[in-house]
């Protein structure tokens, strides 16, 4: 039987990933010094590197058997596995977001809502029975207000320093974002105990933080 198989989010959230899993006493030595590899030994598992929507894509399709991806990707594409723990990395929010001093929901007109979040953004609209029109942004949102193509952005925001350095501000938080260990559903069945061993051993790690 293969290694139990891990795939964790390139980029920021990877770098707090690998602290935590030195924390837990594995060797990440490969993972570090990684160069263009992009399926390396961890300990006694095998991690694989891919963007935060592909993550959640190999452990619905069981290639992976675990995942660490940002809450804001669940939300947003996830559909059938577990998620079984919050990691409290990455800590975030999704913010309705625009100009700074202007009043959003003043005026009758269908709001312009310009994310890279669509079903999001859906959601929360819906949730306050508003009609608006989602317009989808794969770069820089914040672009979009600015520009005059919307009256509003859904997006993340940590500092909110990108906002204000656009005369931009938070209108109102959405919901809070973090990391999360999702796990294949099949796999949570058929190598359960394995699983099981390495979410004892997060939770031990954030045990010791917490005293």
């Amino acid at each position: 039987m293969r290694k139990l198989r891990i795939a964790l989010t390139k980029g920021r959230l990877e770098k707090q990933t690998v602290a935590l899993f030195q924390k837990m006493g594995l060797d990440c030595t490969e993972l570090i010094n990684k160069g263009r590899r992009l399926i390396l030994p961890v300990g006694d598992y095998e991690v694989v590197l891919a963007k935060a929507a592909d993550v959640i894509t190999y452990v619905e399709h069981g290639v992976c058997d675990i995942g660490v991806v940002g809450k804001d990707t669940i939300v947003e594409n996830g559909k059938s596995f577990y998620e079984v723990c919050d990691l409290e990395l990455g800590k975030c929010h999704f913010c309705l977001a625009g100009k700074a001093g202007e009043d959003f929901y003043s005026g009758y007109n269908v709001k312009r809502i310009a994310t890279k979040y669509p079903n999001v953004t859906k959601a929360f609209f819906e949730g306050k029975g508003m009609d608006v029109k989602i317009i989808k942004i794969e770069g820089s949102v914040e672009l979009a207000p600015l520009l005059e193509l919307s009256d509003a952005i859904v997006d993340i925001v940590e500092t909110g320093t990108t906002l204000k350095e656009n005369g931009l501000e938070v209108y109102e938080k959405i919901m809070p974002i973090s990391a999360r260990v999702i796990v294949n559903t099949a796999g949570m069945k058929l190598r359960r105990a394995e699983i099981d061993d390495f979410l004892d051993r997060i939770e031990a790690v954030k045990r010791e933080a917490d005293v």
